[in-house]
């Protein structure tokens, strides 16, 4: 072989790898965009189905916040007898028994926002030992020092229904 026969067997090569190379850059960054695509369309079917799923556990987690909120609990729940002590318990009772009843619902939001919900309930539950310490021997007096406690301090669920309120938002 002269360098002639070399030189035009390059040239005849060099335009063919050439046309391959782009053909194979377009093949990749094309199948590359199909794959996002795909993820996209099954990230948005599956967003359908769980988005339902996912607000009805934040509306959950909302009514429990609610329902754990002292003025409301109080209200809710009456003393059995005048024993300040049974009657703490049984605020409690309600509190954890409820809150046992929505465990589940933490798989469905975030882990910030599941803490900031078990906070508010230890909180609620810290509030109602310490009106129980502090407060006389009666649970009718007990409970009116709940609801004073209420007016002077902000309840620890409404931090916790506030955080809910932006994750939800953030959902759209």
């Amino acid at each position: 072989m002269t360098g002639d026969n070399i030189f035009q067997l390059f040239a005849y090569l060099l335009p063919a790898v050439v046309t391959g190379a782009i053909a194979f850059y377009f093949f990749r960054l094309h199948t590359r965009n199909e794959d996002g695509r795909r993820r996209f369309l099954l990230h948005k079917d599956s967003q359908k189905d769980t988005l339902p799923i996912r607000l009805q556990a934040y509306e959950r987690m909302v009514l429990f916040l609610e329902r754990i909120t002292l003025n409301s609990l109080v209200v809710r729940v009456s003393p059995v007898g005048n024993d300040k002590n049974a009657y703490e318990n049984l605020l409690i009772k309600q509190i954890e028994t409820e809150f046992e009843h929505n465990l589940s619902q933490q798989i469905y939001m975030s882990d910030e926002c599941w803490n900031i919900i078990k906070t508010a309930k230890n909180a609620t539950i810290q509030a109602i030992r310490s009106s129980g310490m502090s407060a006389s021997d009666s649970a009718d007096k007990l409970r009116e020092h709940i609801l004073n406690q209420t007016l002077e301090k902000q309840s620890p669920s409404s931090t916790a229904l506030s955080y809910i309120k932006k994750e939800v938002g953030e959902l759209w």
